[in-house]
């Protein structure tokens, strides 16, 4: 169990590397949350709109991130999670994502570590970056 006094700063999460994205997944994705936007799952939409193809939900690749703090740390331990978007994530991208303790801090009476988070594809190319705040015991 990761407790304050164990966990040190520069201390790597464990990774995350997901299956590549296609377009099943994105259809399933779009079923569970609700979202969709035909530009995820409508090739002649997204054409339309001038991409190559459809492309994966932003929040898809924000859950995966989500997934990988979550799975350090029990999720009611979660205090706070922020995500940038940095580039599309597209068919046949094998998602990686990475994070590491960055801070240890006490605040409102809780030990908390800041990890910063960070997904991309196989070609090295930043998907997604973020910090996620999580109180330790």
């Amino acid at each position: 169990m990761k407790t304050f006094d164990n966990v040190t700063v520069g201390e790597e999460v464990p990774g995350l590397t997901l299956p590549p994205v296609d377009r099943t997944m994105l259809a399933l994705f779009a079923g569970a949350s609700g979202d969709h936007n035909p530009v995820h799952i409508d090739i002649d939409f997204a054409r339309k709109a001038g991409m190559p193809d459809v492309f994966a939900h932003g929040m898809l690749g924000m859950a995966w991130l989500a997934r990988l703090v979550t799975g350090w740390a029990p999720q009611a331990q979660l205090r706070k999670y922020d995500v940038r978007f940095g580039g599309i994530t597209h068919l046949g991208n094998v998602i990686s994502c990475t994070g590491k303790v960055v801070e240890k801090f006490e605040k409102d009476g809780e030990s908390r570590v800041r990890l910063a988070i960070i997904s991309r594809n196989q070609f090295g190319q930043t998907k997604i970056t973020g910090e996620a705040v999580v109180a330790l015991p």
